[in-house]
């Protein structure tokens, strides 16, 4: 799921504040998205952009289900 050059590191802790980093749907100036942030702030963009949260969370819901499997 993880993006060319992103961290990928969904489930893991960010190393500065020790924050559990978990996928979520995420916004920017560029649109929402699924990422995970910390107290440090944004820390990693897991897909591409939706043009809705409604659109993104639909992905996050099918990827979180199928983990789960």
């Amino acid at each position: 799921m993880a993006l060319a050059g992103e961290t990928g590191h969904a489930f893991s802790t960010c190393s500065d504040c020790g924050t559990i980093l978990v996928p979520q749907v995420l916004r920017s100036a560029a649109g929402y998205y699924i990422g995970t942030e910390c107290r440090c702030g944004p820390y990693s963009r897991e897909s591409g952009y939706y043009p809705s949260r409604e659109s993104a969370q639909a992905d996050l819901d099918r990827l979180t289900i199928s983990k789960t499997r």
